[in-house]
């Protein structure tokens, strides 16, 4: 008799077989599974990876820099070791970007080894989708070992697939955000979870920690959202005793500490005159953004986060989140992004459990429905009533738990097919996936006007089918009834995020479906936009001034105050957006992406980050300076596209969202020490428009000052001020 812990793999227990099965050599097994699995079961896993890795490499340079904001700091980390330890806007190192630097390290890595350019700037966001989508497939297949290896394999095949497959992936692990290694690190949790079960093992419980860690060092609190999953499941599933469990939950705490405070603390201990301040911050703390502006004030408002949809009441077609409540993530931009499959694997969850139904707690399946279950809920219910800055792209941290239930709670009700609750089951995720695809896909009726009444017919019809099946003379209709169901349900959120990956992104609210699409959302619960926010063109020189779409960036406040109004205009004549009074581009430039990247449509999304590209002879004069900062401007925004396109160091007065920094002390000695060229009135940014300590009022003084005590030159098209000629 077979006493449990066993090892939890895709093998039948060997307790069943009169004889031993030999197992293959490490590499063939690799790439082959073991001699028991059917033969087409790892090469149709590493098919599925092969296209992954076409689909998310394929024309990667189209986005250009993507998000120019964590592109400079990038380029920044390629010159400055010091830059790449912070995270520095600028090489330089006066201010970091809003996030812990983890993100910015791989990319830097990456940009070192192959030369800064957007596919090397790229290439790693690209390859975690790869690596994602073998976690997930890997953490399924374990769970449900026990159903024989077919069915776990075709589990966890299925769950890899979702993930490939989901919008909100297809357009994040494509762009320079956070989100990608943020997804990749917690699924890698998630994986480490599960191996730790079967012995009780504290040292994959540990690297459990590890990875949320550095989840922690990527985008701090939100990355520690699946800890309640995670927790809980090795507390009940654990093949150990309590106390080992207990002992087990406090090693991988202190793991997570360690991983995610080395940073915070010598942040903390590095002398502040030595470092660049941390922006976001109110007090240049680290600190401060974890329970501000990058933690609580995310979920309660506040601390610099004035723009999320409980605060505003906004539309869901907005770039924030739209008003909270459970409807949020199948409304307009989030629904388009995420909610594909979120109604089958809700489906899933709740017949899955119900389909293991008295088996042991410590059951691998049920344990596989508690993580990726608990990881949804909270996850999603945080989402969905945070009240502080929330932007659709967000919910790509729902993609693997949404995957994870949809292939481990479909294999399990496959298994149960000869039961009611079984076919039931299949038949309500069939049904309901083709029926809410329908619904996605008529909100651009324009595009492939067949596709959503093909999926609808063809997902309502193997619901028939399945249900049909449940007649004995008819059963083989459910095998038909959910390969079709599969392929049909499959269809809708496949077809959007390969469109997805065709079109350039900019900005730092990017979204998802085909170039220039546009269309109401007032069908779709609290939405009113068109889907995916606004699309930008090319060659385009109107201001998004005002426009809800253009509010916000990679998680900070509107650059021009919460409502989204004219920001104050600047000395010259000029708007701190780069507008004039008229609503024009003041840099008589355009808007154009990067020099890297497609002139085709692009889909901004609404937002700030691939802001209009710098005149030469701007570009010109900013390279002939020699100072520590080329030149300072209003605003990370406008300092980070200026920085891309001259490769000079810039200063950005006021960080991101209005930042306490420099004080006008500050800037007139940096300024007298001849560390500043060139002073430039009229960028886009936030120095001087609503947000958190002060920054407001710092930058319109510095701004006063320089005009009071400088004169105003205009070169291509922006009042530019030397600073080096005397005040």
């Amino acid at each position: 008799m077979t006493t449990y812990p066993v090892p939890v793999t895709d093998r039948r227990d060997r307790a069943r077989s009169d004889a031993p099965v030999r197992r293959r050599p490490p590499l063939t097994r690799l790439f082959l599974g073991e001699r028991e699995d059917a033969r087409w079961l790892r090469p149709a896993f590493w098919a599925l990876l092969a296209l992954t890795a076409v689909l998310y490499l394929w024309d990667l340079s189209v986005s250009g820099y993507a998000n120019s904001f964590y592109a400079a700091a990038v380029q920044a980390g390629t010159k400055s070791w010091t830059a790449f330890f912070f995270g520095s806007l600028d090489p330089s190192n006066f201010i970091t970007v809003d996030k812990p630097p983890a993100s910015l390290w791989v990319m830097v890595l990456s940009a070192r080894l192959f030369g800064f350019s957007s596919t090397s700037l790229l290439l790693p966001q690209a390859l975690m989708a790869v690596g994602t989508v073998a976690l997930v497939w890997g953490t399924v297949r374990r769970t449900l070992a026990r159903l024989g290896s077919t069915t776990a394999g075709v589990g966890g095949l299925l769950a890899g697939l979702v993930v490939a497959a989901t919008p909100a992936a297809a357009l994040m692990f494509r762009f320079d955000n956070p989100d990608a290694l943020l997804v990749f690190l917690m699924t890698a949790g998630a994986y480490a979870t599960v191996r730790a079960l079967p012995r009780g093992s504290w040292r994959w419980l540990a690297l459990a920690g590890v990875a949320l860690g550095f989840a922690f060092l990527t985008k701090m609190l939100q990355g520690l959202l699946v800890l309640p999953a995670f927790g809980l499941v090795y507390l009940v599933a654990a093949r150990t005793s309590w106390p080992r469990r207990i002992v087990g939950l406090l090693i991988a705490a202190v793991s997570l500490v360690v991983a995610a405070g080395w940073w915070v603390l010598a942040v903390a201990l590095w002398p502040a005159d030595a470092r660049p301040y941390i922006g976001g911050s109110t007090n240049d703390t680290v600190l401060d953004l974890v329970f501000g502006y990058n933690g609580l004030g995310r979920i309660f408002g506040g601390s610099g986060n004035g723009g999320g949809g409980g605060a505003t009441g906004g539309t869901a077609g907005s770039s924030f989140g739209g008003a909270t409540g459970l409807d949020r993530l199948f409304s307009s931009e989030m629904g388009l992004e995420i909610s594909w499959l979120l109604p089958a694997a809700l489906i899933a969850l709740v017949l899955g459990l119900v389909v293991v139904g008295r088996r042991r707690l410590a059951d691998p399946a049920r344990a596989g429905l508690v993580l990726w279950g608990g990881w949804l809920l909270v996850t999603g219910l945080v989402f969905s009533y945070m009240s502080g800055t929330i932007h659709p792209y967000y919910t790509v941290a729902l993609t693997p738990a949404i995957a994870g239930l949809v292939g481990t709670g479909g294999a399990l009700l496959w298994h149960a097919r000869h039961r009611t609750t079984g076919r039931l089951g299949l038949a309500a995720m069939t049904g309901a996936t083709a029926a809410w695809s329908w619904c996605l896909l008529n909100e651009n009726p324009d595009w492939l006007p067949w596709l959503r009444w093909l999926v609808l017919a063809g997902g309502l019809l193997s619901a028939a089918l399945i249900v049909i099946g449940s007649v004995p003379q008819l059963r083989r209709l459910v095998a038909v009834g959910v390969l079709v169901g599969t392929l049909c349900g499959l269809t809708g959120t496949t077809a959007y995020a390969v469109v997805t990956t065709t079109v350039g992104h900019s900005g730092s609210i990017p979204s998802v479906g085909p170039a220039g699409t546009s269309g109401g959302m007032g069908g779709m619960p609290g939405g009113t936009n068109g889907p995916g926010g606004s699309a930008a063109g090319t060659g385009d020189d109107s201001s998004d001034s005002g426009d809800s779409g253009t509010q916000g960036g990679p998680g900070g406040t509107p650059p021009s105050g919460a409502d989204g109004g004219q920001p104050p205009a600047m000395p010259g004549g000029t708007t701190e957006d780069g507008t004039t009074g008229d609503g024009t581009n003041a840099s008589g430039s355009g808007t154009s992406l990067p020099s890297d990247s497609s002139d085709g449509g692009s889909r901004t999304g609404g937002g700030m980050g691939g802001g209009a590209s710098t005149s030469s002879a701007l570009e010109e004069l900013l390279r002939s300076t020699d100072t520590t900062w080329s030149a300072a401007v209003g605003g990370s925004q406008s300092a980070a596209q200026l920085e891309l396109d001259t490769d000079t160091a810039v200063m950005a007065i006021g960080g991101w969202s209005s930042d306490p920094t420099p004080t006008l002390a500050e800037f007139q000695a940096d300024v007298a020490a001849g560390r500043i060229g060139y002073y430039i009135a009229s960028g886009t940014g936030g120095g001087t428009g609503g947000g958190m300590g002060g920054g407001s009022s710092t930058a319109s003084a510095i701004a006063e000052w320089v005009a009071a005590n400088y004169d105003a030159t205009t070169v291509g098209g922006q009042t530019v001020y030397d600073l080096g000629a005397g005040g």
